[in-house]
């Protein structure tokens, strides 16, 4: 076997490197913030681990210690934020993958007129900017009620992943054979007991990769929240820039609660990693 250039392998592992780099030190950075006493953030120079670590911010996010900030409890509202935001990711990726998951099935078994249109018009909207259509769905919710509610934001959050995860998931399912689901049928089963029954289990890790990007979309989103839900709905990723005031920046509570947050989504894709990537890989080949 031929062996590879030096220079190429070096180049190979120089961006690598890089790349590793680019990636971690934020989060080295935020964790090492994270239990830094207040009084070293204003030390110089910087230091790249903290001389004294502690737990203090920790502790007053999780109300262990006496926290306020502005005037505000900080650990009654970091809990209200965090179970928002673990409320309003999970059901919206709940409903965007059974919706897309029914969608994508039709799209894939089913003969009706104007299908191949309606599925291009419909993941379309994914070249459409978020931006573009925040001042019509601003007034669409302020119609029906539903700002600073759950089913508000969540309604956005599905109507935004739903086109990516109708894509992924007929890409799944046309890469299924069919034959176990003309077997059902001539037993007498009908579309929705095909679906859930035979089609569901074969097509679990392309339904897993789904709602894994879903979550994380939700979960890291920020403009829509700060838009829709400011204040009794608010998740995680609007409260915590709430922690710099006009005259004081709070550095170890907003490293802590973005810690935090962090957690959750690095957790879904450290045990599901095996789930997606094999989920995106289910539609490449037939």
């Amino acid at each position: 076997m031929k062996r590879r250039p030096w220079h190429i392998t070096l180049i190979v592992w120089v961006g690598v490197t890089v790349l590793l780099l680019w990636s971690l030190v934020p989060i080295y950075w935020t964790l090492a913030s994270s239990i830094t006493p207040t009084v070293e953030f204003s030390a110089r120079p910087l230091h790249l681990w903290p001389e004294l670590p502690t737990i203090e911010h920790y502790l007053r996010l999780l109300g262990v210690m006496d926290g306020h900030f502005g005037g505000v409890d900080v650990a009654r509202e970091f809990r209200l934020a965090l179970f928002n935001s673990v409320v309003t990711a999970s059901a919206a990726t709940v409903l965007c993958v059974l919706i897309s998951f029914l969608g994508a099935y039709a799209f894939a078994r089913m003969e009706f007129p104007g299908r191949n249109l309606l599925f291009y018009a419909v993941v379309g909207t994914l070249a459409v900017p978020g931006y573009a259509v925040i001042i019509p769905l601003f007034r669409l919710m302020v119609a029906l009620g539903e700002i600073d509610s759950y089913v508000g934001v969540t309604l956005i959050y599905v109507s935004a992943f739903l086109p990516l995860s109708l894509w992924l998931l007929k890409g799944v399912l046309d890469a299924l054979p069919r034959s176990l689901e003309e077997a059902a049928r001539i037993d007498g089963a009908g579309h929705m007991r095909i679906l859930f029954s035979i089609v569901a289990p074969i097509a679990a890790p392309g339904l897993t990769a789904t709602a894994i990007l879903t979550f994380l979309g939700a979960w890291g989103q920020y403009a829509v929240p700060l838009i829709f839900s400011p204040k009794q709905a608010k998740p995680l990723t609007v409260l915590i820039p709430e922690f710099a005031g006009k005259n004081i920046v709070d550095y170890g509570l907003i490293m802590a609660g973005g810690s935090i947050a962090i957690v959750v989504p690095c957790l879904l894709v450290i045990f599901l990693n095996r789930y997606l990537i094999s989920g995106l890989l289910a539609g490449s080949t037939k």
